[in-house]
């Protein structure tokens, strides 16, 4: 019996990836990335609200910092209106659409002059 056996070379030992693992692969590396929000405090409030008013009382554009589920992302634009009943600040965009942002969302603000 001289019978050579098939071997497959290196295939019998690379792995195989459903797309489904990958994708569940992707949003754990995704999750590992997500920071919690962090909480300001009653001076960095005041900060705020005092950085907010200016911009609105000189029409200058603002820069906020957002923290959205994990990951926090930067908005500029003017101040249009602030909704104390809602708590929501509303913020014209350069290309004219107007974004509603939520107080409690709000990690940083920043005055461009």
């Amino acid at each position: 019996m001289n019978e050579r056996l098939n071997d497959r070379g290196l295939q019998k030992w690379q792995g195989m990836i459903f797309p489904e693992q990958k994708a569940l692969f992707n949003e754990m590396l995704r999750d590992d990335e997500k920071r919690p929000q962090r909480i300001a405090d009653e001076y960095e409030l005041a900060e705020f609200d005092a950085r907010i008013h200016y911009a609105m009382a000189y029409h200058l554009p603002v820069k906020l910092t957002v923290w959205d589920d994990g990951f926090t992302s930067e908005v500029a634009g003017d101040l249009h209106y602030i909704d104390e009943i809602t708590k929501e600040l509303r913020l014209k965009l350069a290309d004219g659409s107007v974004e509603r942002l939520r107080f409690e969302t709000l990690v940083g603000v920043e005055v461009i002059e």
